[in-house]
C-alpha cells in the first residue's frame, strides 16, 4: 500500500477488498442478486470465510458490487 495516503483511504481501500472477498463469497455461495443479500446473510458468510463481522457500509458495499 502506498505511503502518505490520509488514513480514510485506508479504511476506505480496506473496505472496498473486504467487500470483494465477501462479494465472491456470496456468488459462490449461490446467492446472486442484492435482494437475496440480506445484512444477516452476508455477516453469516463473513463467519463461514473468517473475516471480522462487516458493518452496515460494508454490507451494502457488498449489496453494490453483485450484479
Amino acid at each position: 500500500m502506498p505511503a502518505g495516503r490520509p488514513r480514510e483511504w485506508y479504511i476506505s481501500h480496506n473496505r472496498q477488498l473486504k467487500a470483494m472477498r465477501l462479494a465472491i463469497a456470496l456468488l459462490d455461495s449461490g446467492v446472486y442478486t442484492p435482494g437475496q443479500a440480506r445484512d444477516d446473510t452476508i455477516r453469516r458468510t463473513a463467519a463461514r470465510i473468517g473475516v471480522h463481522t462487516p458493518s452496515s457500509t460494508t454490507c451494502r458495499l457488498v449489496r453494490s458490487m453483485l450484479p
